[in-house]
Formats: structure tokens, sequence, C-alpha cells
């Protein structure tokens, strides 16, 4: 299943699944948190289309022939809504691609292991390189991403990994989202290391980057359909300016989470600038 859309108009979202039903895409509603309720496509082959209709159907919901479906498809039906209910797991699977899922399976399993007792371990193989010989060992200038130190940091890193790189990696490429990761990962560690210490870890720097990406690509060339809800990029811009400022009361890597913000706007807009060259 692929989850569609969110809308927080129960009746409206029927009245698209019924519309759809009649053109033979199977539609289904499921609730979601805070009133909304979400449209998930049970075949992703009719992705294309019903994608499209969706846009018309935004754009115009209250036209005729979204009426006329429903009063077609209420003949048949016993219930006036049939909400179901995906497996977690299908959620995560569907709002993500391979590359999101690989990250977030490492990030978690190697934060299961660092909480079962073996932190000096998994420090000593994936910390950012600052000894002698470290530097050749060339995956510490990404591994650093997935160790993180408590329930919080990898749980808030995590999430926002699947929500913002499940995102591109869905609406752009899997070969974007590595490409920013890498990128990413590799300046902002290089920046925490040369102004803070080599004591840091977690995707944090990777999904500023990640934000700022969406972000200035919703501004700088919204037809590739990547943004960001300026409700998500408030909240990531206030908790940086939060860390800086030093009152969370909680270790910080500030300086990764500048740094990973503005790879990811210089990195948008490179790449919406060589769009229009290309056009």
């Amino acid at each position: 299943m692929y989850r569609l859309a969110g809308l927080s108009n129960p009746r409206q979202a029927q009245a698209f699944i019924d519309y759809m039903a009649s053109r033979n895409i199977a539609l289904s509603l499921a609730p979601e948190p805070e009133g909304m309720f979400a449209i998930w496509l049970h075949d992703a082959q009719d992705l294309v289309e019903a994608e499209a209709e969706l846009n018309l159907f935004l754009a115009n919901p209250f036209d005729e022939k979204y009426q006329a479906a429903s009063w077609q498809v209420a003949e048949s039906r016993t219930a006036r809504f049939a909400y179901r209910n995906p497996s977690l797991i299908n959620m995560v699977k569907q709002q993500a691609g391979p590359f999101t899922l690989t990250i977030l399976v490492a990030a978690l399993g190697i934060a299961v292991l660092w909480f079962l007792g073996f932190q000096q371990f998994l420090f000593d193989w994936l910390h950012f390189p600052f000894m002698d010989g470290d530097q050749w060992q060339v995956w510490r200038f990404f591994s650093h991403t997935l160790l993180h130190f408590s329930v919080i940091h990898v749980v808030f890193n995590c999430l926002w990994w699947w929500i913002l790189g499940g995102q591109l990696e869905q609406h752009g490429s899997s070969s974007k989202l590595v490409q920013v990761f890498l990128l990413s990962a590799l300046i902002s560690g290089f920046a925490q290391f040369w102004f803070v210490g080599p004591n840091f870890g977690g995707l944090s720097g990777v999904v500023y980057a990640l934000m700022g990406y969406l972000w200035w690509m919703g501004w700088l060339a919204p037809e590739r359909n990547l943004s960001l809800p300026n409700s998500y990029a408030a909240f990531m811009l206030v908790w940086l300016v939060l860390g800086f400022a030093d009152v969370l009361g909680m270790s910080v890597a500030n300086m990764a989470h500048l740094f990973g913000l503005l790879t990811g706007c210089g990195l948008a807009l490179f790449d919406a600038k060589l769009g229009r060259a290309k056009a």
C-alpha cells in the first residue's frame, strides 16, 4: 500500500475514494493523529493516475462527478466509511525507499547494541576520524551519523530521517538521497570536529541538510514536487537557535546542524539552477 495523501475532511476523502473506485482503482481511508485521514492506494501500479486525479480533485472537490460517484458506490456499500489500519511496519515501508530504510535499520540496530553495553566498541569503530591512521578509514567520515547516545536522540533523528529522507527518495530519487546523505555527513562532521571536537554522533546534521534541501527546493523549483511544510521548517529552525542559545539542558551538535542545513540549501540552489539551465 502507498499513502497517497492526508485530508482533514473524511467525507471529502471518501468522495474521492468512491470516484476512483468507479475507475477501478482501489483506495482506502485510515485515521491518523491530529484529526487527519490518510488515503491509501492499494496498488502502486496505479500511482501515476491516482496522483493526477488527486490533483484534479483537490483543485475542485465539489465537482458533480465526485458526488455522483459517491451515490453510485453507496448503493453497494453497507457502511459509510471503511477505515483500514495498515500495520506499523507497512506504514514505515510505504513512506520510505530502500536507502531510507537501510539507514533507519542500521541506526536503530546500532542504538540497540549501544544500550546493551557495547558503547566503547561501537564508538571505536564508528567515530569521526581524529587519531593518526583514522583518516585512512574512509567509512568513519560517514559512520558517525549512525551513533546515538540516548533514546530521545535516536528516536528524534530516526523519525525526521524517515519523514524527510523518505519524501526525497520517493518524490526525488534514491541517488539524490544518497548524495545528500554522503555530502552532509562529510561536511557537518568536519564542521563539528573542527569547531568543537571529536565526541559527537547522530543523524541530525543529515536531517538538517534534508530539511534545507526540501525547504529550498519547494521555494526555488516547486515543479519538482519537493517541499517542506512551513511548520516543520519553523520547528527545526527554532530548535537550531535554542541549541546555540544553550538552553536545552543537553549536549547538542550545533555546528553539525548549522553546516548540515547550509549543505542542504546549497545543494538545492545548485539543483534548481542546473534544472533551469537544462530546460
